[in-house]
């Protein structure tokens, strides 16, 4: 795994939080539609849970996947920010943090460093010849 691609896990978890977080929103909706329906014809014994027991379970189950994808993110976030101040040069590091901790478009970090968007750019190259990516554990 390079640099980049390294530093660019935390925001594809991020879209995932994202995803999952609408996921949830929308089945909440659902099931707040659901209603029940009264008959004075017999049920079958045999039918299984109702529809809105279904989505509550699914909507549990996502907010379980939800919160373990947080954890895994806060924890990630760290391990980058650690190395990105592994990084000696404090511009390199602003750099990075904002484009790969905050989100930051291109544009928006070169008017906030005061930089043209070339030079943004040949910073970014420079900055990621410095990052060491640490090893994984295969095990």
């Amino acid at each position: 795994m390079n640099a980049k691609e390294y530093l660019l896990q935390a925001r594809y978890l991020d879209e995932r939080i994202t995803s999952k977080t609408q996921q949830i929103a929308s089945l909440n909706d659902l099931a707040t539609r659901c209603t029940t329906t009264f008959s004075d014809m017999p049920r079958n014994p045999n039918r299984g849970g109702s529809r809105l027991e279904d989505c509550i379970i699914k909507i549990l189950d996502l907010e379980d996947e939800l919160k373990a994808d947080i954890a895994k993110l806060v924890n990630l976030k760290k391990e980058i920010m650690e190395v990105i101040k592994a990084v000696p040069n404090v511009e390199y590091q602003t750099l990075l943090e904002k484009r790969y901790l905050c989100f930051i478009t291109w544009e928006q970090i070169a008017v906030d460093m005061n930089y043209s968007m070339q030079h943004v750019h040949r910073m970014h190259s420079s900055a990621l010849k410095e990052i060491v990516v640490p090893e994984k554990d295969e095990s």
